[in-house]
């Protein structure tokens, strides 16, 4: 039954049932009968809408600057997912009974860490080359495709689960779809962990190495490429909280206190993908290795040398 409302004054929990809740407003159905049981910052989301929609355009610029293809797609494609989600939850603002918004940012915001992490993932490669294959578990490539796949299979569950928990006809699919959500999440925090312990192993064989031969002989741009290393390092640490926080949030399904909670939705989901987003900006991968990201911009120097030329054109030489 379609809900009139010229003709109801304020429902209740008892009257509400018999109708659609999409035609719903807070003036006169009450707030538990909402997608969410609150009513979504219209400041705090629009001001992550902007922040996203900003770091959007310098991404696009230096994507297309440096020629940074696969980076590029894989930020471009979690920052649009991010606009795309926190847009339905300013449409929320003014009215949270919608479906619709909720399943758009939902799934949105589900998934779009999946390829801010990618981005990572593809910086990891070229880092390897950079101080030496030899110090690596597997080869630079390897990493590359298992984190993508592990990314990609990640993905898929999330937003299965995300549209089945919200297209669902009983109370059973839609925990199914939770599960699936949970599964796909927690898939993402496995996998993260794993690559923070290969990074550290990497990280633990160079330093090692390092004790027994001649310091890395770099120009004044070492800060900046170590720099670099710190920033991918905080984007990474960023994600991990926002993946664990996300499935501690689904553990209780959507109606469940996290899921109902907005000050910890906007604190560990909103502000560490922003941190993430934002270091990944900062520490942009062309600024580093300039218009010879594709190559992971080698250049074979004397004496054997591996020799990094850096993207204002000093060298990083080992």
């Amino acid at each position: 039954m379609s809900l009139n409302l010229t003709s109801l004054g304020n429902l209740t929990a008892a009257n509400l049932t018999d109708f659609d809740i999409n035609d719903c407003t807070l003036s006169i159905c009450p707030i538990a009968y909402a997608q969410v049981h609150y009513d979504p910052s219209l400041a705090g989301n629009a001001l992550y809408l902007a922040i996203f929609a900003l770091l959007l355009f310098v991404h696009v610029f230096l994507g297309i600057r440096f020629r940074t293809w696969g980076f590029f797609g894989s930020i471009v494609g979690g920052l649009v997912l991010e606009i795309i989600g926190y847009a339905a939850r300013v449409q929320m603002h003014f009215n949270p009974f919608l479906s619709n918004p909720f399943l758009i940012y939902l799934i949105c915001l589900t998934i779009a860490p999946v390829f801010l992490t990618a981005a990572i993932y593809l910086c990891l490669a070229r880092i390897i080359v950079v101080y030496g294959k030899q110090y690596a578990r597997f080869a630079p490539r390897t990493y590359t495709i298992v984190f993508i796949c592990c990314d990609i299979f990640s993905l898929v569950l999330q937003a299965t689960g995300g549209g089945i928990a919200d297209t669902s006809n009983t109370p059973s699919q839609g925990q199914s779809g939770i599960n699936i959500m949970i599964a796909g999440l927690a898939f993402q925090v496995a996998s993260l962990t794993l690559f923070a312990l290969l990074c550290a192993d990497f990280a633990w064989n160079v330093r090692k190495a390092r004790n027994v031969r001649a310091p890395l002989q770099v120009s004044s741009s070492r800060a900046k490429f170590h720099g670099f290393l710190y920033a991918l390092g905080l984007a990474t640490l960023a994600i991990y909280i926002r993946s664990c926080f996300r499935v501690a949030e689904l553990q209780g399904g959507f109606n469940g206190a996290l899921a109902n909670e907005e000050v910890p939705f906007m604190i560990l989901e909103g502000a560490m993908v922003v941190i993430a987003s934002i270091s990944l900006t900062a520490a942009h991968p062309g600024l580093i290795f300039g218009k010879s990201w594709g190559a992971a911009n080698l250049i074979n120097g004397r004496n054997g040398e591996a020799k990094l030329e850096l993207g204002d054109g000093s060298n990083f030489r080992r």
